[in-house]
């Protein structure tokens, strides 16, 4: 199993490439459904299983794994895991 990604590092790459970043937890079970945003949002699995889908496919990424989710894609987030699930998301910046 790989070691989680290095949350600061990726905060600067985001904040780079004109994303926020921020932590997120979800507890087992908990499902997020068909959120909207006016601009792209990127993902990423610190730890947990969390499942992701929009445009007609549902993504699994394992922990460091990257996710851009178009603006204006509907979507649903799942923790599918049995634990506590941590995860990055991040708005482009307008």
């Amino acid at each position: 199993m790989s070691s989680p990604p290095d949350v600061k590092v990726v905060e600067a790459d985001w904040r780079a490439r004109g994303f926020s970043c921020q932590v997120w937890t979800d507890s087992p079970g908990q499902v997020w459904a068909d959120f909207v945003h006016d601009v792209d949002e990127v993902v990423m699995v610190i730890d947990g299983d969390v499942e992701f889908e929009f445009g007609g496919k549902t993504y699994r990424p394992k922990p460091g794994e990257e996710l851009i989710i178009p603006a204006h894609a509907s979507h649903t987030v799942r923790n599918v895991g049995s634990v506590t699930s941590h995860w990055l998301f991040g708005y482009r910046h307008r």
